[in-house]
C-alpha cells in the first residue's frame, strides 16, 4: 500500500532543513579539492560540522530537545544492530587474516582453477575471497601483491592485473552477507540479507560472467603455481563456514560469532597463543571505530533533518517527475550514486540515502529487496570507478602506479552498470511476493 503524500513544504523551509547535508558535502569536497586529496579531510569531521549545523538551525525547540532527537536516532536499535555487526566483522576479519586464512584462501582458490588461464583465475579468486570476507579492502590487500608479481612475470601490464583484482573485490563487497554495505542497505530497507542477495545476484552475476568470458578470451597463461603451495587448507574453514551458515539462514551475529570461535581454535592449533589472538581481534575492532563514528553521526544528523521536514522536502522535489516504480528505482540509484561520488564511501552513501530510498519505495511500490539491491549496487559502481576511492588508492599504492591507471581496464564495474540499468528498464527480477519486513527487534535471519 502506498504512503499518503507528504504535506507541501515551502522551498525556503525545505532548503534550510536539508542544509546540514550541504554543509557536510561542502566542507568535505571543498577542503579535499583545495588540498588535492580526498582522504586528508576526515569524513567524520565533515559530518560533525553538518550535525552541529543541524542542531543550530532547528528552531522552536530547546537545545536539550534537539540533542535528544540527535541522540535518539543515532542510538536507535537499527543503528546499534549495525554497530554490533561491524564490531564482530572487524574482529573476525583481523583474526582470520592474522592466522593465515586469507593466504590459504588465495592459494586454494588459485590452485583449483585452470592453471593455464591467469586472468580468469585471478578474477574468480578475488570474487570468492571478497564474498567470503565481506570487504573489498581486505581482498585488495590479499591479492594485489600477487597480481603485481604475476603481471611482471607475464605481460608487464600491472594496471590491467590490478584492475582485475579491483573488479573481483567489488563483486563480493556488493554481495557478501558480512559486507558493511549489505548490512546498511538491508537494515535501512527492512529486508533480509538472503533476500537481497538473491535479488542482487540477478544483476551482479551476469556482469561477473560477462567479465569472466572477456578475461577467458584475453587468454593470458599462468606461470608455475608451485610457489603458491604449502598453505594449510584447513585455514579456509572460517570463510567457508561464514558463507554456508549465512546461506542457511542463521542470524549474522551468530554466524560471525561462530566464525570467530572457529578461527580462534585454528589459531591455537597452528601455534598462536590466546593472548595474541585476542590482540588480533582487538586491532580488528579498533579498525572499525571510524566506521562506527561515521554511522552514529550520519544517523543523528539525518534524524534532525527528518524532524525539521528535510526528508519530506527531498521527497517532494524528487517525486515531481517520478511516475511509477521504474522512475523510483532510477531515482534511488541516481541519488545514492551522486552521494557516493561526493563522499567516496559507499557505506556512508547508503546510510545517508537509506531513509529516503525507503520512503520512495513505499510510495511507488518498489519491493524493499530491489531497493536494497539498487542502493548497494549503484554505490558499488561509483565507488569502484572513482580514482579517489579507498580501494583504488590502496591497490594502486601497493602496485606503485597512478590511481587513474586502472580506469580503462575496470570491465566489471561497467558491466555491472549496464545490468543495473537493464534491471531498472525491464524491471527484473520479477518478485512475486515480498518477505515480511525486518523489524528493529527481529534479528532471526541475516
Amino acid at each position: 500500500m502506498k504512503e499518503s503524500p507528504a504535506p507541501h513544504i515551502p522551498a525556503r523551509r525545505g532548503l534550510l532543513a536539508i542544509s546540514p547535508i550541504l554543509v557536510f558535502l561542502f566542507f568535505y569536497l571543498a577542503v579535499s579539492v583545495i588540498i588535492g586529496d580526498f582522504y586528508k579531510m576526515p569524513i567524520a569531521v565533515a559530518l560533525l560540522l553538518g550535525s552541529a549545523w543541524a542542531v543550530v538551525i532547528m528552531h522552536g525547540k530547546p537545545l536539550s530537545e534537539r540533542v535528544e532527537i540527535f541522540s535518539r536516532d543515532a542510538g536507535s536499535s537499527n543503528v546499534m544492530y549495525m554497530v554490533w555487526i561491524f564490531i564482530l566483522a572487524g574482529a573476525f576479519a583481523a583474526l582470520a587474516r592474522e592466522i593465515g586464512a586469507i593466504e590459504a584462501t588465495v592459494h586454494l582458490a588459485l590452485r583449483f582453477l585452470p592453471v593455464e588461464m591467469l586472468i580468469p583465475g585471478l578474477f574468480a579468486a578475488a570474487c570468492f575471497i571478497s564474498l567470503a570476507i565481506g570487504t573489498s579492502v581486505g581482498t585488495v590487500v590479499a591479492l594485489t601483491p600477487l597480481a603485481v608479481e604475476l603481471a611482471q612475470s607475464e605481460s608487464g601490464n600491472v594496471p590491467f592485473f590490478v584492475a582485475v583484482v579491483l573488479g573481483g573485490a567489488f563483486f563480493g563487497d556488493n554481495l557478501s552477507f558480512i559486507s558493511d554495505t549489505t548490512i546498511a542497505a538491508t537494515r535501512t530497507q527492512g529486508c533480509r540479507m538472503r533476500d537481497k542477495f538473491r535479488v542482487n545476484l540477478w544483476i551482479a552475476l551476469p556482469a561477473a560472467v560477462a567479465s569472466l568470458i572477456l578475461y577467458v578470451i584475453l587468454g593470458v597463461r599462468l606461470p608455475d603455481m608451485a610457489s603458491l603451495s604449502g598453505s594449510n587448507p584447513l585455514l579456509v574453514a572460517p570463510y567457508l563456514l561464514i558463507i554456508l551458515l549465512a546461506l542457511a539462514g542463521l542470524n549474522v551475529t551468530v554466524v560471525l560469532s561462530i566464525g570467530i570461535v572457529v578461527a580462534i581454535i585454528l589459531g591455537l592449533c597452528t601455534g598462536h597463543d590466546i593472548i595474541s589472538l585476542f590482540g588480533f581481534m582487538g586491532r580488528g575492532i579498533d579498525s572499525v571505530g571510524q566506521l562506527i563514528i561515521i554511522t552514529l553521526l550520519a544517523a543523528g544528523m539525518l534524524g534532525l533533518i527528518k524532524a525539521a521536514g528535510g526528508i519530506d522536502y527531498i521527497l517532494q522535489v524528487l517525486t515531481r517527475r517520478i511516475r511509477g516504480p521504474r522512475g523510483a528505482q532510477a531515482g534511488i540509484a541516481l541519488v545514492v550514486g551522486l552521494v557516493n561520488l561526493c563522499t567516496a564511501n559507499n557505506t556512508v552513501a547508503i546510510i545517508t540515502v537509506g531513509q529516503l530510498a525507503s520512503s520512495l519505495s513505499k510510495r511507488f511500490g518498489v519491493d524493499p529487496r530491489k531497493a536494497a539491491s539498487l542502493l548497494d549496487t549503484s554505490s558499488c559502481i561509483v565507488q569502484s570507478l572513482i580514482p579517489y576511492g579507498a580501494q583504488t588508492l590502496l591497490a594502486t599504492s601497493l602496485a606503485s602506479i597512478s590511481p587513474v591507471a586502472t580506469w580503462p581496464y575496470l570491465y566489471y564495474p561497467w558491466a555491472l552498470a549496464v545490468f543495473l540499468i537493464l534491471s531498472v528498464v525491464f524491471r527484473f527480477p520479477r518478485l512475486a511476493t515480498i518477505s515480511p519486513p525486518v523489524s528493529t527487534n527481529d534479528n532471526t535471519n541475516p
